[in-house]
Order: C-alpha cells, then sequence, then structure tokens
C-alpha cells in the first residue's frame, strides 16, 4: 500500500487517550462489520456503527468546551456507547457475530467505557476552576 504524503494526511482529531481507543475500536468494528450476514448487517450492524460514531463525535465536542459544558455531552455518548454494546449483544445472540469478534469487541467497548465514566467521575468530583481556592 502506498503511503499517503504526510502534506495531505489530516492532523488527528485530538490527542485524548479515549478518543484514540475509540477511533481505534471503531476501526477494529468496521473490519468485521462486512462479514455480518446483510439481514443483521444493514438493521443492527447499522445502528451499532452509527451509535459509535455517535459517540465519538460527542467526545470530541466535549474534549473542546470548558470544563462546566463538558458533561451533557460526556453522558449522551456514554448512552450512545451503551446503546452500541446493546446492539453488538443483539448480533451475537442472533449467532451474527461469532464468540470470537463478539469478544474483542465487547472487551474494547467496557474499556472505553472505563475510560469514559472516569472522565464523567473526574467532573463530578473537582470543581471548575472559577470556583477551586489557590
Amino acid at each position: 500500500m502506498e503511503k499517503i504524503p504526510s502534506a495531505i494526511t489530516p492532523p488527528h482529531p485530538t490527542n485524548l487517550p479515549i478518543i484514540t481507543h475509540l477511533i481505534a475500536t471503531y476501526k477494529l468494528w468496521h473490519e468485521f462489520l462486512p462479514h455480518i450476514p446483510k439481514d443483521s448487517r444493514y438493521t443492527l450492524g447499522a445502528k451499532v456503527d452509527r451509535s459509535l460514531a455517535n459517540a465519538a463525535e460527542l467526545l470530541f465536542i466535549a474534549s473542546y468546551l470548558e470544563r462546566d459544558r463538558k458533561a451533557p455531552y460526556l453522558q449522551k455518548a456514554n448512552a450512545d456507547l451503551d446503546l452500541a454494546k446493546f446492539f453488538l449483544q443483539i448480533l451475537w445472540e442472533v449467532n451474527a457475530l461469532d464468540n470470537k469478534k463478539y469478544v474483542i469487541l465487547s472487551e474494547k467497548f467496557a474499556e472505553v467505557g472505563r475510560m469514559l465514566g472516569g472522565w464523567i467521575k473526574g467532573l463530578e468530583h473537582k470543581p471548575p476552576a472559577h470556583q477551586r481556592e489557590v
């Protein structure tokens, strides 16, 4: 495969580990998607895909917001990630996704979920900068 010159390579959206992990998880999911039977690929598969993309978008937006405006975006991203997990489980239950792929993706989703939960808890326990004493 030919390498794209760096002059036209788009910059990475952010260096936040959670976004890096979510993008890696999405790439893995995207590799598995063509192997899902068509009758599930365009229904449940599309829902997993859309939920992951929505979560990535919300995390990206939250990464640029002031601390006191992040929580609603993170909570919605968490809900989207939970939806992706839910639809992934249904794909597995209807045998549209094999055990190995399900386990690999579930672990990736759980890792992103833990990171997101930590970010949300960090916002809850630490007062905004303008309220902290110096």
